[in-house]
């Protein structure tokens, strides 16, 4: 059904203001059975494994670099480690989806600001090289400065690396995504704050870990304050969300960030286990927010009403603005 057919069978429907209806709800179908918009074919362990561990080393650089300025170099170290594991696996998974290695190389030819997957390209091959060599030099305690300055140059590509892919899906016709255009960097934000927290906990010495706790606890009310948000501000596009597998990953995303959270703040600071089984929480819950995003996107474009029902309703404001005026 297209906007203007939605829009047209609206006003039969609804006839003159106080009358009820007489005609039952459309249903949504398109021609032979095929859904308005073609669903992703993207495989879930690549796509949202891509958005999972990309997320993870760009807040992982940022932590780093506050670990290293304030005199916590095991913490450092880790982070910068698990950053630079993380990026190498996120670029494989995204290699992996495209096919062709070469085709990641194609996409380096142009740079188009208006295009988030160009410049996510050329922002993964700017934030890679130094994420690599934040490690690398400080695991073999190389050139000091060099690595400094590795290490501050993947903190400041760190947050856009770690939101930028919410920016990416927000970017396509998926109404789960696209709708959602507001809130979900800042849900892909405090997800990667969380998980990059969740890291340090469970790789770092309980002793130097007292920033990473604070940070847990700020990335996990991040992510579901404005994961609640976008839920009620997406109306009915929020039904992919909190249902089917996407809704049980959703929820199960919410139980261990609080939870994770909750020990990061009140256990970890005392116990070994208790930091390890926080930080572990932590990823966890990262890593299905992701896969619930995914899974959402995929249901919202596989059923046709949530791409024709919004666009109606901004049909029928505007009509309704124009009227007034």
């Amino acid at each position: 059904m297209s906007a203007a057919g939605a829009r047209k069978g609206t006003r039969g429907r609804r006839g003159r203001r106080g009358e009820r209806a007489m005609v039952p709800d459309a249903e949504f179908t398109s021609y032979y059975g095929r859904p308005v918009l073609k669903a992703p074919r993207w495989k879930a362990p690549d796509i949202a494994g891509y958005f999972f561990l990309g997320g993870l080393a760009g807040a992982g650089s940022v932590l780093a670099a506050g670990a290293q300025l304030t005199g916590r170099p095991a913490t450092a170290r880790a982070l910068k480690v698990s950053s630079l594991l993380a990026i190498s696996g996120s670029a494989a998974a995204l290699v992996h989806d495209l096919g062709r290695p070469a085709r990641f190389h194609h996409m380096l030819r142009v740079l188009k600001p208006t295009s988030p997957m160009s410049l996510g390209s050329w922002l993964l091959m700017a934030y890679g090289p130094a994420a690599g060599g934040a490690a690398v030099l400080d695991v073999a305690r190389l050139f000091p400065r060099l690595g400094a300055a590795a290490t501050a140059g993947a903190a400041v590509l760190g947050p856009a690396v770690a939101s930028y892919t919410a920016v990416l899906a927000a970017d396509t016709a998926v109404p789960a995504w696209h709708e959602a255009y507001r809130e979900l960097p800042f849900v892909f934000a405090g997800s990667a704050t969380a998980a990059a927290s969740g890291m340090a906990l469970l790789t770092a010495p309980p002793a130097e870990t007292g920033p990473a706790r604070s940070t847990a606890v700020a990335g996990a009310v991040l992510e579901t304050a404005a994961s609640r948000l976008m839920r009620r501000r997406l109306g009915m596009v929020a039904e992919v969300y909190e249902g089917g597998r996407a809704g049980g990953l959703t929820r199960a995303a919410e139980i261990l960030t609080v939870a994770g959270a909750a020990g990061a703040a009140l256990l970890a600071g005392r116990s070994r286990t208790a930091a390890a089984l926080s930080g572990a929480a932590l990823l966890t819950a990262s890593a299905c927010t992701r896969f619930g995003v995914f899974y959402a996107g995929v249901r919202s474009a596989e059923d046709p009403k949530y791409t024709v029902v919004p666009q109606r309703e901004r049909l029928n404001a505007r009509a309704e603005g124009d009227s007034v005026s």
